[in-house]
């Protein structure tokens, strides 16, 4: 046979674990102590120092060291380094007596040692730890002013416990289950005590997953408050007691319930988690259990997350041992068996490393667990056993025992427990099991705090800065421009040295041509000196000395207007703004032309717009979301993920990137990635509506202080200048009634607190003031005044729990459906409108139908629009947006006469539309059509008054015309001349007005503008031409 080959076990190392000296040791007898150290780890003996004696000023010098082996032939070693303490434990010697045969021990403290760090790859480690009082011991007596215990360790390994490959593609999950919060109602404070325990599986090898429990929840009252900063306990902390069981500088963080990851995070559910966690008992572990996993096992746990999604948590109770003799047959029984779903597909989302949340118990049924999980069965059976083990403090090793009678009947008890669990679930054939006492945590819906972290996150996120350097590879950017090191000051003495330069030339040339005659004739008059300018200037240009002059002064005129002369103002010219404009440098522009190529479905020019915009702002967030969206339409999918995930690192807070990378990860069915996308969006959603009201509310209480300083100042106004008497009156019903109004204000603007609340304090207020008015003649205004602050201020200490999440105003799609309307981009529009109607709970809403309509419209689906818009004028019939619409449906459908009356009403309803230029000029043309001139005229007027534009005015003038009103005609085809002067029909227009008032020359030049400007309105022509030969004269293109 031949050989198999077989991968060579690493040698056990060694863990040196050094305790090097204790400080402030005090024993129970005298000043000096003898003490020593044990070190313990599962439960095993590693070593115990010899005596040592020491006093409150002399430290114990221990220097002792305990051996650890490590071994790597068992796959849980790793493991339980991971999640297992060394414990330290100090014990005092004290001396013998006369007739004592053996030596006295008293136990001081303890202090467990935290080895994680030598799971990332570190070999040496100091630490100075607290060494925490055990009962009786007499640390307890210690003040708080004496020092504490310490003592000083150092632990190091040769050779790092994990080789690299195992410490880039191995993993560290810590899971830490928190407290549950309201149990069933029947568990109480009294009576049977039980132990409470949550287990839930973890591949920590790739050959199986492995029981991970949770032992030693107690049950608790609500009102028992816990501190802030709750600590964790080991999960199996062995020979550990007292606050040794506490793992060091590790505490549980708590985070807003908005951000966590679990159920009952809608605002509905805020008053049963308050309730829950303040007044109604709870069952409390602060345990955090920390598991190796192998690289293998990691990408099986990453398998099962893919394909599962939803992870399960196992709840149950055993009942505790009695302490007398009997009743042993309950020992092992499961009762209260629950389950809580974990969704665990965050942890795939990139870069994300941890979850927390409230999650759900429900009844456990195998039924239930399999259409989850798709597992066949749960854990409980091998978890009840192992927490018997560990809760009886037996070895749970896999070392085999002796048989014995004992063993084997509370083998067989434990047989018998868990066959109730079964008994109790069972039902008739055919049917669902029930659980019925698993109902009850459904019934009292029950949840459980549980924190999932992971040393390093499952997918890893690309850095934003490996996203820029992607982008710019695909899309490189625009070379920058040269700066500039030039000043102005140093360009104006640039072009004073350069004019001085060239003046010196030119009286050279001057004195060459006339220094003779200057010095024979001496002549200086006007006369003589203008010639010989002119001589000189032609000298110059003949010769060609005057353009090289000029040159040599170009540069320096050039560098001053631009470093003197700089534009700071608004332009007042159109056409310098035109120039402007029309920069080719402008990311903006380019834009604009690629969303107007993508309405034309130019899909190839757009993509090279797009292209541009990003090479002259690569972070230009609407330019990259439209690159990735280009993208798709030629499958390139892997660069559209890169142009998305650019934009949500541009800006993180954006809610349509986040959204429209959802859009993109349906559309290539990446579930996990857009359920990230999705809850990212939301979460920024919820946000930004927080924030609005948090705004509004802190500025109606800005004015509401106002109004009250207004007040009170006319108060003390009123206070001075009344009588003593006047000034005493009681509290009168009209301050009654304007305090309770504020009252019931500030109960509106909070939203947490019930109109019986208001009524209460406003009840307790007026029976406070109606004893006052009996035992006294008369209540001053500062009384009342003081009254009335303190019922305000019990009213906002009611109104202090958490502020009620605010519900957004308009959905993360609707807010995409509105962004890829404008951009055109039909495809996504789609997607996003499908996702609003899947997941809005109100259906098919007004918005919805509107946005649907407006698609359809894109692509020139007329009769659907029409069809959407009547359902959305069902649902309002008096908005007058949806109106107008419907009247763009039938004017593009050629119903003109349907599209009059929609564009009427429109215009009839008080509300204006959003767009009723358009609206104003529809309607004017048809009334033109129908030959309703005088209706067009005042319709096209409205235009001209709201946005005047060379259409506007150009159909005033052409209702003017036909109204033979020719000299309002000309003024407005003049003012649409202005405003346009390259449009045809006014021109045409224009030559009719000249023909009717006898210009012949002026009716000559328009027809031949209009004619240069490619005139297609043959009838206008025809016209025209008809009026030609009316005033006498032929076509003068011939």
């Amino acid at each position: 046979m031949a050989e198999t080959e077989t991968t060579p076990v690493r040698q056990p190392e060694p863990i040196i674990i050094s305790i090097k000296q204790a400080r402030n040791i005090r024993g129970s007898k005298g000043d000096v102590v003898t003490v020593a150290v044990k070190v313990e780890f599962c439960e095993k003996l590693l070593g115990e120092s010899p005596k040592v004696d020491c006093t409150s000023d002399a430290p114990a010098e221990f220097n002792f060291n305990a051996t650890l082996n490590c071994t790597f032939d068992d796959p849980l070693a790793i493991d339980e380094i991971a999640h297992r303490p060394v414990v330290l434990t100090f014990v005092e010697i004290l001396p013998k007596e006369k007739k004592q045969k053996e030596e006295k021990t008293n136990t001081l403290g303890q202090c467990s040692v935290d080895l994680l760090f030598l799971l990332k790859g570190e070999t040496h480690c100091k630490q100075t730890l607290t060494i925490n009082s055990l009962p009786g011991s007499p640390f307890e007596t210690i003040s708080q002013e004496y020092p504490c215990p310490e003592v000083d360790i150092e632990i190091s390994v040769n050779e790092p416990l994990l080789d690299e490959h195992q410490l880039q593609e191995g993993n560290l999950v810590t899971i830490t289950v928190e407290s549950l919060f309201s149990p069933p109602d029947t568990w109480q404070l009294s009576g049977p005590q039980y132990f409470y325990i949550a287990s839930l599986p973890i591949p920590t090898t790739s050959e199986k997953e492995a029981p991970v429990l949770f032992v030693g929840g107690a049950l608790k009252q609500g009102a028992d408050k816990e501190l802030p900063n709750k600590q964790k306990k080991w999960a199996a902390p062995g020979t550990a007691t007292a606050n040794s069981v506490y793992i060091p500088n590790s505490f549980i963080a708590s985070d807003p319930v908005e951000d966590e990851d679990g159920d009952f995070k809608d605002s509905e559910d805020r008053h049963h988690r308050h309730s829950a966690e303040t007044e109604k008992l709870r069952v409390v572990w602060n345990i955090e259990r920390r598991c190796y996993m192998e690289p293998l096992a990691v990408k099986m746990f990453q398998e099962s997350v893919a394909k599962m999604r939803f992870w399960p948590v196992e709840i149950f109770r055993l009942p505790q041992p009695s302490s007398g003799k009997g009743k042993k047959e309950d020992e092992g029984t499961v009762s209260f068996h629950g389950v809580s779903f974990l969704n665990f597909s965050p942890l795939l989302y990139p870069g994300v490393k941890r979850i927390r949340g409230a999650f759900k118990v429900l009844p456990y049924t195998d039924h239930l667990l399999n259409e989850k999980t798709n597992r066949k069965s749960g854990i409980c059976e091998d978890a009840c056993k192992l927490a018997m083990n560990q809760l009886y403090q037996t070895s749970i090793s896999p070392a085999p025992k002796k048989a014995g009678k004992e063993p084997e009947k509370k083998v067989e008890a434990k047989k018998a427990g868990a066959s109730l669990i079964k008994l109790d679930l069972a039902s008739d054939e055919g049917q669902i099991p029930v659980n019925v006492e698993g109902q009850m945590y459904a019934d009292a819906k029950s949840y459980i705090m549980i924190e999932v972290t992971l040393a390093k996150p499952l997918v890893p996120r690309r850095a934003p800065e490996e996203v820029a350097r992607r982008v710019a590879e695909l899309i490189p950017p625009r070379p920058a421009f040269p700066r500039r090191t030039d000043n102005a000051e140093k360009a104006v003495d640039d072009f004073h040295q350069q004019t001085a330069s060239v003046a010196a030339l030119v009286l050279e040339e001057f004195r060459e041509m006339f220094g003779e005659e200057m010095k024979a004739d001496g002549s200086q008059s006007s006369e003589a000196m203008e010639q010989r300018r002119q001589k000189l200037m032609y000298h110059l240009n003949s010769s060609g000395k005057y353009f090289a002059f000029k040159e040599q002064l170009k540069h320096s005129v050039i560098k001053i207007v631009r470093e003197k002369y700089l534009r700071t103002t608004n332009f007042d010219d159109r056409q310098e703004l035109q120039i402007i404009i029309r920069d080719e440098l402008n990311a903006d522009s380019w834009f604009d032309y690629g969303t107007f190529c993508l309405y034309v479905n130019d899909v190839i020019k757009a993509e090279e717009c797009f292209n541009k915009c990003i090479s002259l702002n690569q972070k230009h967030l609407s330019g990259l979301i439209l690159c990735g969206i280009v993208s798709t339409f030629s499958e390139k999918n892997d660069t559209a993920e890169t142009f998305f995930e650019a934009a949500t690192n541009v800006d993180p807070k954006s809610i349509l990137a986040w959204t429209i990378h959802g859009l993109f990860y349906d559309a290539i069915s990446n579930d996990i990635g857009a359920e990230m996308a999705y809850l990212e969006a939301n979460k920024l959603n919820v946000a930004q509506a927080r924030a609005l009201l948090e705004a509004e509310m802190e500025k109606e209480k800005k004015e509401k202080e106002k109004l009250k300083e207004k007040e009170q100042e006319g108060k003390a106004e009123i206070v001075l200048d009344e009588e003593g008497e006047k000034a005493g009156e009681p509290f009168t019903e009209a301050q009654e009634a304007s305090s309770t109004a504020a009252l019931e204000g500030k109960q509106h603007l909070v939203g947490d607190i019930s109109k019986d609340k208001v009524q209460a304090t406003t009840e307790r207020r007026r029976g406070s003031v109606v004893g006052s008015n009996s035992g006294m003649k008369s209540v001053t205004p500062s009384r009342s005044e003081n009254i009335q602050a303190k019922a305000e201020l019990e009213i906002k200490e009611e109104a202090a729990p958490s502020p009620v999440n605010p519900v957004p105003a308009v959905s993360i799609f609707m807010q995409a459906v509105e962004w890829l309307l404008n951009v055109k981009a039909v495809h996504f529009t789609e997607l996003a409108l499908a996702h609003e109607l899947l997941t809005s709970p109100e259906g098919k809403t007004y918005a919805y139908y509107i946005a649907l309509a407006q698609l359809k419209i894109q692509t020139e689906e007329y009769e659907e629009a029409a069809n959407n818009l009547s359902e959305a004028l069902q649902i309002d019939h008096q908005n007058p947006n949806g109106w107008a619409l419907m009247g763009h449906v039938r004017y593009l459908m050629g119903d003109r006469n349907a599209a009059q009356e929609c564009y009427e009403r429109t215009l009839s309803f008080v509300t204006d539309a959003s767009d009723t230029h358009s609206i104003y000029l529809r309607l004017a043309f048809i009334y033109l059509h129908n030959k309703e001139f005088q209706k067009a005229k005042d319709t096209f007027l409205s235009a001209c008054k709201r946005s005047p534009s060379c259409v506007s005015w150009l159909g005033t003038g052409i209702a003017c015309y036909r109204l033979n009103e020719l000299e309002e005609a000309e003024d407005a085809l003049m003012e649409a001349n202005v405003l346009d002067n390259k449009d045809a029909e006014v021109w045409g227009y224009l030559s009719l007005v000249c023909l009717k008032t006898g210009r012949k020359v002026e009716a000559e030049q328009s027809y031949k503008y209009a004619i240069k400007l490619n005139l297609e309105n043959k009838d206008l022509l025809e016209e025209i031409r008809a009026e030609q030969e009316k005033a006498g004269f032929g076509n003068p293109e011939y």
